[in-house]
């Protein structure tokens, strides 16, 4: 009996295993079938992002201080409007006082004929909301007499209107002379141009170099990689230019010798990711002073050294944008004026990172605003803005 009873249950086991055997495959395939559309998308097969890709968004639950519009009327030191028309210039205008943008200074003026339309276009249109630099001409630079003849054009722009002297990026780096010698920053052939700014009581805005980084290698160390991606032609290979050290020597070595001279020295002198030496060369250079165009994202990684840098030399730093867009000021705004917490850059290829407010006194923000540019530039009218 017992071994009837074992025989039968031998056979009802392989039974079910020969049922199990012809039902499986049908049942697995509808279990998976099933699971695949409960799991999808997020358990789908996922590809490695590129660097350029990965964007994540941040799950942190702050405070937000989203600022349209700026404590205090302001100045931009540092925008760029190459012959503009009446038309840009009144939406200029309309744009402007969204933001509470008193006082708009164009860099881009020109020299000649160019800086006389420009200032008819701007400043005869709205002649308290507009300011013009001049620009220098090297179109004769391998004439000799070179540096008298700026000297005379930058005195007959600022007859017609200039209040300033810009000088471009090419400046030290392409500038060459006609046997493709380097134009050095600190060449002596400019100081007669240098000392009529001193005479005129005008400010030199100059933009040396680029970021230490676009002289570095270009590899998957260097911070600003994406940028580089994205505009190759910014890169500053050692075979091309000269290095970095190498224009910051000439720069500081321009600055010493001109006293007189205000220099603005564009982007946080390009020292906005080390700015204890950036307040060492202002200990050594009283007559230098820096903008935070387009340098955002270097200060609002170091909130606590950016507050601490702006209160100790308040005196020494203006406001100012670079590209004009409209949109874009309020995050200055924000970095400025509040201490809100790991919030998106503007422009990605400036900062991979998220920054943070670096809150400053009122005080503080007054003099970044506005009262700084008030001191450097000549002719902008004082009343529209606060004591």
């Amino acid at each position: 009996m017992k071994s009837w009873r074992a025989i039968s249950v031998s056979a009802a086991i392989l039974a079910c295993i020969g049922s199990a055997a012809l039902l499986w495959p049908r049942a697995a395939r509808r279990l998976l079938a099933a699971s695949s559309a409960f799991a999808a998308p997020w358990a789908q097969a996922q590809q490695t992002p590129t660097i350029e890709d990965y964007n994540p968004k941040s799950t942190l639950v702050v405070p937000e201080h989203k600022i349209q519009r700026a404590k205090f009327p302001f100045i931009d030191i540092h925008s760029h409007h190459w012959n503009p028309t009446p038309e840009h210039v009144d939406q200029l205008v309309k744009e402007m006082d969204t933001i509470n943008l008193q006082v708009l200074v164009n860099l881009s003026g020109g020299t000649g004929e160019e800086l006389r339309k420009t200032v008819a276009t701007m400043k005869g249109r709205y002649p308290t909301r507009f300011v013009v630099f001049a620009n220098p001409s090297y179109d004769d630079i391998n004439t000799p007499g070179y540096g008298q003849r700026a000297a005379e054009r930058l005195a007959a722009d600022v007859r017609n209107g200039a209040q300033g002297l810009k000088i471009f990026k090419n400046f030290g780096m392409d500038l060459k002379y006609a046997n493709g010698e380097r134009v050095h920053a600190d060449d002596p052939i400019f100081d007669p141009l240098f000392e009529k700014c001193a005479e005129l009581k005008i400010p030199v805005l100059i933009h040396i170099a680029e970021p230490s980084a676009f002289f570095d290698p270009w590899d998957k160390n260097n911070e600003r990689w994406e940028e580089l991606k994205e505009f190759p032609q910014r890169a500053r290979p050692p075979s091309k230019y000269p290095p970095f050290e190498t224009l910051m020597a000439e720069r500081n070595h321009l600055f010493a010798k001109h006293p007189k001279v205000n220099f603005i020295a564009a982007h946080l002198a390009f020292h906005g990711n080390d700015l204890e030496r950036l307040g060492k060369l202002f200990d050594t250079l009283p007559n230098m002073y820096v903008d935070i165009a387009a340098v955002l994202a270097e200060l609002g990684r170091q909130p606590y050294s950016a507050h601490d840098f702006l209160v100790k030399y308040q005196d020494r730093v203006l406001m100012g944008k670079d590209i004009y867009e409209v949109n874009e000021y309020k995050w200055y705004f924000r970095a400025l004026e509040t201490r809100d917490e790991y919030f998106e850059y503007y422009r990605r290829r400036h900062a991979f990172w998220r920054i943070y407010g670096f809150q400053v006194p009122d005080e503080v923000l007054k003099k970044i605003y506005y009262k700084n540019a008030l001191k450097l530039v000549p002719g902008i009218d004082a009343k529209a803005f606060p004591n």
